[in-house]
This record gives C-alpha cells, sequence and structure tokens, in this order.
C-alpha cells in the first residue's frame, strides 16, 4: 500500500513543477503528515525530492529526476481508456485529438494489452444528460474549451437568469475561465471575474446562456490554489441549499417517513427526519422540512397520499384538502 503511494507521489512530482503538501495530501487521500514522511523516505531512497520551505513553498524533484515506472498494469490501461468521455469531448471539439491519443497509446501498450481499448468499449458507456430530455450542446462551448486550455481570457456577454417574470438584461464580463462541468447533460464554466469594486472572485456560469464569448490574446495567470472539483462540490451544494427557501411542516406514518426522501430532496428529508422529535402515541413523526416552492412541495408531496399530513403552511393544506375533496369526487 505505501509503496504504491509513493510510487504514485514520484509521477505527480514528475508530472508537475511544484506541489504543496496540501495538493499531495488530497491527490494520495493521507495527511500532510504523512507526505512529510513519505517525501523524506524517498529522499533516503534516492529520488532527489526537494522541499522549498516559505509560504509558496511546496516539494519538487531536483536535476529534471524521471522514474522508469511508467508501464501500464492491465486495471491502470483499462482505467485509462475507461476515463474519456467520448460525448464530452465531441461537443468539446476535442474528438479528433482524442481520438489520436488513444491510438498513440494503445500503440505504446505492450502486445498482451493491445485489446484493452476494444475491451473497455464493449462493456463500459457514459451518458452523461439525464432522462426525458433531449441533450443540446450548447453553441459557444468550443470557445469556451478553448480559452480553458490555452489560459486566455474571454470577452462574453451573458444572459442572466430571472426571478421575476421579465428577464434580466444581459451583461458584459471579461472573464478568466479556468474549467467546465458537465452536470447532468448542462455545461458549466467555472471562471474568475472582477467585479465594480476591483475585487476578483469565481463564479459559475452556465454556458447556454452565453449570447457571445471571444478569446482574448491576454493570457491570465491561474490562482495555484484553484482546485476545481472542490470548487465544484462547494457551489453545487451552495446552489442546492439556496432553492430550498420554502419551510412545509409534515406529519408522517412510518411508512410515509421511509419514502420521504425518495419524493423530495434526499439530503434535505434525512435532515429533517433526523432533527425530528420521538413519535406520537400514533407511531406518526412531525418534521420540518425545506423545499423550493409551493409548487414544488405539493407536487412532490402528493405521492405520499395519507402517509403524509401537511401541517403548514396554511395555504399549502388548503391545496390538499381540496386535492382530497376531488379526488372523492372523482373516485366516490
Amino acid at each position: 500500500m505505501r509503496a504504491a503511494r509513493l510510487i504514485k507521489m514520484v509521477l505527480l512530482l514528475q508530472s508537475r513543477p511544484l506541489m504543496t503538501a496540501a495538493q499531495l495530501a488530497r491527490e494520495l487521500e493521507v495527511s500532510e503528515r504523512t507526505i512529510t514522511r513519505d517525501a523524506q523516505a524517498l529522499s533516503e531512497a534516492g529520488v532527489p525530492v526537494y522541499a522549498d520551505r516559505g509560504r509558496s513553498g511546496g516539494y519538487r524533484l531536483v536535476g529534471g529526476y524521471r522514474t522508469g515506472l511508467t508501464g501500464l498494469a492491465r486495471g491502470e490501461a483499462e482505467a485509462l481508456f475507461l476515463s474519456g468521455l467520448p460525448g464530452a469531448l465531441r461537443e468539446m471539439g476535442l474528438a479528433d485529438a482524442a481520438s489520436a491519443a488513444r491510438l498513440k497509446v494503445s500503440a505504446a501498450l505492450m502486445p498482451s494489452l493491445r485489446d484493452t481499448p476494444d475491451s473497455v468499449a464493449r462493456r463500459f458507456h457514459l451518458d452523461a444528460p439525464g432522462w426525458y430530455r433531449e441533450p443540446q450542446t450548447p453553441e459557444l462551448l468550443p470557445v469556451l474549451a478553448e480559452a480553458v486550455w490555452a489560459d486566455r481570457l474571454i470577452s462574453a456577454v451573458y444572459a442572466r437568469g430571472s426571478d421575476g417574470a421579465a428577464p434580466a438584461a444581459p451583461v458584459a464580463r471579461e472573464l478568466a475561465p479556468y474549467g467546465l462541468v458537465l452536470k447532468a447533460g448542462v455545461w458549466y464554466a467555472c471562471a474568475e471575474v472582477t467585479d465594480s469594486e476591483g475585487d476578483a472572485r469565481f463564479r459559475v456560469y452556465r454556458i447556454d446562456r452565453f449570447v457571445s464569448a471571444a478569446v482574448l490574446e491576454e493570457r491570465f495567470r491561474r490562482d495555484p490554489d484553484f482546485e476545481l472539483e472542490p470548487f465544484w462540490e462547494e457551489r453545487s451544494a451552495e446552489f442546492a441549499r439556496s432553492l430550498l427557501r420554502y419551510e412545509v411542516t409534515l406529519r408522517l406514518t412510518k411508512a410515509g417517513a421511509a419514502r420521504l426522501p425518495h419524493v423530495t430532496d434526499r439530503a434535505a428529508a434525512e435532515e429533517a427526519l433526523a432533527s425530528a422529535p420521538a413519535p406520537d402515541a400514533e407511531g406518526r413523526v412531525t418534521v420540518t422540512l425545506a423545499m423550493e416552492s409551493e409548487d414544488v412541495a405539493y407536487g412532490q408531496l402528493l405521492g405520499l397520499a395519507a402517509e403524509a399530513e401537511v401541517l403548514a403552511p396554511a395555504a399549502l393544506r388548503a391545496r390538499f384538502a381540496e386535492a382530497a375533496r376531488a379526488m372523492t369526487r372523482l373516485y366516490g
């Protein structure tokens, strides 16, 4: 286990000029103290790992050192070909480059591993978009992808989302696009933007809302502390929480409590159930649940039928009462 981690650490340092202890710890899923011990072990074994001290320091390999441990095992080769997203690459305009790269990797593999690409393709396929919708490729996605790869600024006009009936006016922005994310068939750009007060901050933009975008000649300097995956996870979690602004009080049967996470936001349902008081004498539990809106609450909770009683808000309870009367008239 440790030997594999040490090899991976050397390969990481070989692929990047400098990595902090925190970055290595995240990549290798260990503590920074373990990274310090591993670096010392590599140094004692003759691998020239050097630690730069100071605020902007980290670990690096001295003198262009390169390891010969670059042969691929079958599992590693299969994982390499499995990691490709053909549809996403095609949408970004990189299908030809990806195909050429796969051919080169295949040619470099040992003869016993040459069947890896076909073997993986026959067994696994990634279909990213959600059900019941046709995937749509944003027209400006290749432009954004070009800027991301080249670290170039873009001049863009963006149509913001609207909370009201009237659409918000598009805004012009100069952005430093750090990365692209494909979430449930929708493309997003994670970019740094400078506001009117001169403060730079990272924001998320839906690429299908860009009215126009042009790649500029000027390059931007990447913030070395920016990590795309943790940034996206944090922002997407914040976004999901921000949608749940409508509070509903429910009285649930045991069956209703069991089904609640399956008809509404799972995290919100589990949080509500975990913080609920003990069941009453009838075995029913009262929960306070965060939901998106009255309409969403009505549509989702209707699926629980008589296993859930809406106690508040009064307007939502009245809608359920009317629905019950309508069902009685219909079915008798």
